[in-house]
């Protein structure tokens, strides 16, 4: 198999949204932060974008859903489809953007990460962010995780799961 998983990712996901009624084309990028870190066990981070000059405003609704609901599906089934029966090596993560909804939503999860942990350590009481997906759940433990003094993890199931943030424990 000659294509890269930045080529599957972009014909997998046309092919979808084709068999939607939909035929637009999909960008594909290789995110920066992934190539910082070479000596990283996470596996490359593509970014698939849907061009969006042809869909009317309803279509880029339905397509990202109540609160990112449908992008997220999306992005869920691109990430376990193209991972299916793929060597370690040759696994990667997909982030499908649409609209900027991805980026925007990013800012808005580092303000909040950003807001509850200035809220711990003035009040040094645990702060719960709840109405999270499990993405966006990880992206601020990531975030968090160089905050020498504040520790995260997530409490509760699904779909009633949050993430809290506390003052680290000392050991």
């Amino acid at each position: 198999m000659t294509d890269t998983p930045m080529q599957r990712g972009q014909e997998w996901l046309e092919s979808l949204l084709r068999l939607s009624g939909v035929s637009v084309h999909v960008k594909g990028e290789l995110e920066t932060a992934a190539v910082q870190y070479e000596e990283s066990q996470e596996p490359d981070n593509y970014w698939l974008t849907i061009d969006q000059t042809n869909l009317k405003p309803e279509e880029i609704q339905i397509f990202i859903g109540s609160d990112g609901s449908v992008l997220d599906a999306i992005q869920y089934l691109a990430n376990s489809i193209l991972n299916l029966n793929q060597i370690t090596d040759g696994q990667a993560s997909y982030t499908i953007e649409l609209n900027g909804y991805r980026v925007q939503r990013q800012e808005e999860i580092r303000a909040m990460a950003e807001a509850a942990a200035e809220q711990v350590r003035s009040s040094s009481q645990e702060v719960e962010i709840k109405s999270l997906s499990s993405a966006e759940r990880r992206q601020i433990h990531t975030y968090l995780k160089d905050f020498g003094d504040l520790e995260t993890f997530s409490r509760g199931k699904e779909p009633h799961r949050h993430l809290v943030v506390r003052p680290a424990l000392m050991q």
